[in-house]
């Protein structure tokens, strides 16, 4: 079982929503806010578990999802904001997400259906398979033919 690659699609996850709250101002992207305080290693390296989630940001980045404007050491990517394929695939809607006929108002509907929502929802009950799922269709360019911003 290759568990980096759940850390992966966690971390990318994680750092995506990050960058979604406070969009568009651009923020310091922290690996610690991430996946909490991991103590460098003897000699001050951090740890492998630090440097593939510092990885999973630096390739966001490299792929087009996100922007910064340098590394703070190990720690973090400063400056960083979503770009704008980032934001629109976390804001297109998803089809089925919500369950109709729910007496909710569109607004929220909208807000609902988004991939981001979802992904908040999957991260924060830790439905570990939901958070792959979806952040596989992060990654993907459209939903079923069309995305739905």
């Amino acid at each position: 079982m290759d568990l980096q690659i759940d850390d992966f699609y966690k971390d990318a996850a994680a750092g995506m929503l990050l960058l979604y709250q406070s969009f568009p101002r651009k923020i310091g992207l922290y690996v610690e806010d991430l996946i909490g305080r991991e103590e460098p290693d003897e000699f001050g390296l951090p740890t492998p578990r630090h440097q593939s989630c510092l990885g999973t940001l630096l390739w966001l980045a490299e792929e087009g999802y996100i922007r910064f404007d340098s590394t703070i050491g190990y720690d973090a990517l400063d400056q960083a904001t979503l770009s704008e394929k980032g934001f629109l695939r976390l804001s297109r809607g998803l089809p089925h997400a919500i369950t109709e006929g729910e007496p909710v108002p569109p607004s929220v509907r909208r807000v609902q259906a988004t991939l981001a929502y979802q992904l908040r929802e999957a991260l924060s009950s830790r439905q570990s398979e939901r958070v792959v799922r979806l952040t596989r269709q992060l990654f993907t360019s459209t939903l079923n033919g069309n995305d739905t911003v």
